[in-house]
């Protein structure tokens, strides 16, 4: 799996590009993706100064970074974006859907974006609702409080153990929808199964009704120690797809009955054998299982979004 595409939407509403001179969509339908593209002369802090002094910004719901350096990909630290957000935070009150580096592998792999210590730009905009963030490199939350946050998806080629604790141990007391993309070991994946002990036991995010801890090339384990977690009792959707899982994994689900209380499980992109596929769609939750791969004579098996 890459990312050829930009969002088209995202957070409810539609996402279009802007640039100096286009005017505001409808802040009812519409939020606004800005980036810059190879070889541009303006800066990207440039252009939020301009999309800031236009009327009606400050009804802005929402924002989507592109790419914010034309050479995103050599390692660039994203501090100057950072600070720009931080800054602009009193002229956007409205703000409440933010996605950080739309970026499709075309202009950079998700592997090679680097990210950095998001915290104050959190602490900037506390009422956000909906966060998505691409790429795992320097990434850090750090002790987040948004308690209007419902949703908050970080997708990654890997995502260390210590983001991983950032989100377990933070303050979402709205969260219904949380989305980790875990990676694998080559693109930076540092967490263990145990790093997600505080999520795992449940009543850290009561309202939480989606969990998908996906993409992981631990797989088998993430599926063992969440098939008897206490987080199932609520749960209405667990989405372990995008990585590893086999059969190994899938024996423990078949085994919960807190699997058997969903109303949705996912495993698309896996290694389970046809009759597992069976059995897990017998279980009583609707289940896609899609994308079944096939392992070689060295049962090497990878995730679906790595570089």
């Amino acid at each position: 799996m890459s990312i050829y595409t930009h969002l088209t939407a995202f957070g409810g509403y539609k996402v279009t590009l802007w640039e100096p001179g286009m005017p505001l969509g409808d802040p009812a339908t519409t939020i606004h993706r800005i980036a810059v593209e190879y070889d541009e002369s303006t800066p990207w802090a440039d252009k939020l100064q301009a999309f800031l002094e236009l009327p009606g910004a400050e009804r802005t719901p929402g924002l989507v970074i592109g790419q914010w350096d034309e050479e995103i990909g050599t390692g660039t630290e994203p501090d100057d974006m950072i600070a720009a957000l931080v800054a602009a935070a009193p002229r956007l009150p409205a703000l409440r859907v933010l996605f950080v580096n739309d970026i499709t592998s075309e202009e950079c792999e998700v592997s090679w974006i680097t990210n950095g210590d998001l915290g104050p730009l959190l602490a900037a905009y506390p009422a956000l609702e909906v966060l998505g963030v691409r790429g795992g490199n320097a990434l850090r939350l750090g002790h987040a409080n948004l308690p209007a946050l419902h949703t908050l998806i970080l997708q990654a080629g890997g995502l260390s153990a210590e983001v991983v604790r950032d989100v377990v141990t933070s303050d979402f007391p709205a969260l219904t929808h949380l989305e980790l993309f875990l990676g694998t070991e080559d693109y930076g994946a540092t967490s263990t199964p145990e790093d997600l002990t505080p999520l795992l036991l449940g009543g850290r995010f009561p309202h939480l009704k989606y969990l998908g801890l996906k993409n992981s090339d631990r797989q088998d384990e993430v599926a063992q120690v969440v098939a008897n977690a206490p987080v199932l009792d609520g749960l209405e959707v667990l989405d372990l797809s995008l990585g590893t899982l086999s059969d190994e994994g899938a024996a423990a689900l078949l085994g919960s009955p807190g699997v058997r209380g969903l109303k949705r499980l996912i495993v698309a992109h896996h290694w389970c054998s046809e009759e597992t596929v069976r059995q897990l769609e017998a279980l009583g939750p609707e289940v896609d299982a899609s994308d079944a791969q096939e392992a070689d004579e060295d049962d090497w098996r990878f995730v679906s979004l790595g570089e």
